[in-house]
């Protein structure tokens, strides 16, 4: 069970099989947590509810829920499959790896039609394999480059005018740094958001995780440009937070509505604790080598139903009223993330509250995405979390560590080709 996570939905006591044929009475739904349980924001609250209002129109309906944290959920999950024992939905960072060894339902065998093509193109078709979707879409998001538009003045800089270049972003966190700003520029390299934050560094400077035919390029040379960038203007210049490597994405998240941060990159979710915070923030495309970022990284997590159980009618039922309009919006609009269904982009788009959230949206259609359709990726993404920061270290040499990735993430997918 991962810390901090809640150990049930407590709707119901039962838990899932214990083998084939052996099931309990309750569906079990294992989900990511979007909130902070020690904060009261816990999706186990939304999840409680939402099953609270599904047994009122379906009498007798049994869903056992389970939140993890996001840095547990995944390899939880990975776990009960590898020991027979896999819920009958899941909600979590990547499903290629479950759907290449045939444990999966396909969506259009659990959902209603109406459900299936409400998703966003673009999402349900990061969610295929060999051209058959598995993944369904839960929740999105985009990064933009936020910045306190309070620390910027009190370094001497135009908070109308955000960095665009690398250059720029290096000049103003300098002058951040001389302003006596804790954090000039926060670096998350840590677990928690690793590959984000390296996807977005990789895609500024003109690289990719993948070329266009789906061949891992980790140490392609536009790639190790960036992080020697980041190695030598940033992190040995003191213009980051401290070990990169083993920071967090919340920590900065926090240290920045505490203001004690001028720029980082951040999704939707610091919006809402911005504002609560009465931060005055702005925010930008992400600065690029030469101008603004040619790429934009979208975020996307994954609901997939396990065929283990033969639970398939149960969980399609529960996820077409997972998915639908106000189920959905209710769930984006509590964690600030962006739709993945048509419908309920729509209704945000209406809504003059979430006007903030625009510009996340307008970037959505447009983003890279991580090759979430390699079997492989669960792995690779598994082994940049342990592994990238290294490459910013103060002894680190960012071609050796990407080349070592790329090795591995090599080794990866042959071994998933051949399974």
């Amino acid at each position: 069970m991962a810390t901090g996570a809640a150990a049930s939905g407590a709707l119901t006591t039962a838990g899932c099989g214990t083998g084939p044929g052996t099931q309990s009475s309750a569906l079990k739904v294992v989900a990511a947590d979007y909130g902070d349980p020690g904060r009261g924001t816990s999706s186990q609250g939304y999840w409680d509810a939402l099953v609270g209002d599904f047994q009122e129109r379906h009498p007798g309906a049994e869903i056992d829920v389970e939140v993890h944290s996001w840095k547990d959920v995944d390899k939880n999950v990975a776990r009960m499959a590898a020991e027979g024992n896999p819920p009958d939905i899941a909600q979590i960072g990547a499903y290629a790896d479950f759907a290449a060894k045939d444990m999966l339902y396909r969506a259009g065998e659990v959902l209603s039609i109406p459900v299936q093509a409400d998703f966003l193109p673009a999402l349900a078709e990061a969610g295929e394999v060999r051209r058959v979707q598995y993944g369904m879409p839960f929740a999105a998001s985009t990064r933009l480059l936020f910045y306190n538009k309070t620390l910027f003045k009190k370094a001497g800089l135009d908070p109308a005018e955000p960095p665009r270049t690398w250059n720029q972003l290096a000049s103003a966190a300098a002058r951040l740094k001389d302003a006596g700003v804790k954090i000039p520029y926060g670096l998350p390299l840590g677990p928690e958001e690793a590959p984000a934050e390296a996807m977005m560094w990789i895609l500024s400077s003109g690289g990719a995780y993948t070329d266009r035919v789906g061949d891992y390029t980790v140490d392609a040379r536009a790639n190790i440009k960036a992080f020697d960038w980041l190695r030598e203007r940033l992190v040995r210049s003191g213009l980051t937070n401290p070990n990169p490597g083993r920071t967090d994405r919340q920590q900065l998240f926090d240290a920045f509505v505490r203001g004690d941060v001028g720029m980082l990159n951040g999704h939707p979710t610091l919006l809402k604790e911005a504002r609560a915070r009465g931060v005055d923030y702005g925010t930008a495309v992400p600065p690029g080598a030469d101008g603004p970022s040619p790429g934009t990284l979208g975020v996307a997590d994954w609901v997939m139903a396990f065929k283990h159980n033969g639970r398939g009618e149960e969980a399609g039922r529960f996820l077409d009223f997972v998915f639908s309009e106000r189920n959905h919006y209710a769930f984006a609009e509590r964690y600030d993330l962006l739709p993945v269904t048509t419908s309920a982009n729509d209704r945000m788009r209406e809504r003059a509250e979430r006007k903030p959230l625009r510009r996340f949206q307008e970037e959505l259609s447009s983003a890279e995405f991580y090759p979430v359709g390699k079997v492989s990726w669960a792995t690779v993404s598994a082994d940049i979390k342990r592994s990238i920061g290294r490459a910013v270290e103060a002894d680190g040499d960012p071609a050796r560590v990407l080349s070592a990735i790329q090795r591995r993430a090599e080794a990866a997918e042959t071994a998933a080709q051949e399974s």
